[in-house]
């Protein structure tokens, strides 16, 4: 699930202006994990631009506000996702924790930083989402701790990850369908690039 089609657009056009997300369907990027990609989305970058980091937190806001009323919690997942979380965290005057991919090894040997309270409803936030993996230990750990998700949201998406083997309801600002679509438009790419950038989606995916 995206928000509207225009806003969604809308963070299209941020992340592709800033650079947080890059096309290079003739040459593609290699990830850390060793995969070729014709994409790479640092989201980072967002956090360098004042304007643009404002419009995500408030969509976040927005969409959280209008939807819920029984929040108790914000909760980033790191690191990515730790500024924005932050931010929407203060905006909405609500606790914020984030969770680690593990627990430490050493000190309180804590998975979550901050006090997150027992039977607490939790908003967690991702700054970007590809095979949905890291966001499952997220839940997982909030969870343990006594806790529940109440939904996964996150700026962009690959569309990788199967939803119902989220079991959680899940929200992005702006998926990987919507920014191709937006870059064609304003003829960032053309056909030919689409359709390789389309094809590697579809088997990543698989």
């Amino acid at each position: 699930m995206i928000i509207s089609k225009k806003k969604s657009e809308q963070v299209a056009e941020i992340l592709l202006n800033i650079n947080a997300v890059k096309l290079q369907p003739s040459n593609f990027f290699t990830w850390t994990s060793g995969k070729k990609s014709p994409i790479y989305c640092d989201n980072r970058l967002l956090l360098s631009y004042v304007k643009e980091r404002k419009v995500i937190r408030d969509f976040f806001c927005e969409y959280i506000a209008d939807k819920y009323s029984n929040i108790d919690y914000i909760a980033g997942v790191a690191t990515g996702a730790i500024p924005h979380g932050m931010m929407v965290a203060d905006k909405l005057e609500l606790p914020f924790v984030y969770i680690r991919p593990e627990a430490k090894k050493h000190g309180r040997k804590n998975q979550i930083e901050g006090e997150l309270k027992p039977e607490s409803n939790v908003i967690v936030i991702e700054d970007l989402i590809s095979t949905g993996k890291s966001s499952m230990k997220a839940i997982e750990a909030v969870e343990q701790s006594g806790s529940k998700v109440i939904e996964l949201i996150s700026i962009f998406t690959y569309e990788f990850v199967d939803q119902n083997k989220l079991k959680r309801p899940y929200f992005s600002l702006c998926n990987y369908s919507t920014l191709i679509e937006f870059a064609i438009k304003k003829n960032m790419i053309n056909k030919n690039d689409k359709d390789i950038l389309f094809k590697w989606q579809k088997k990543a995916s698989n």
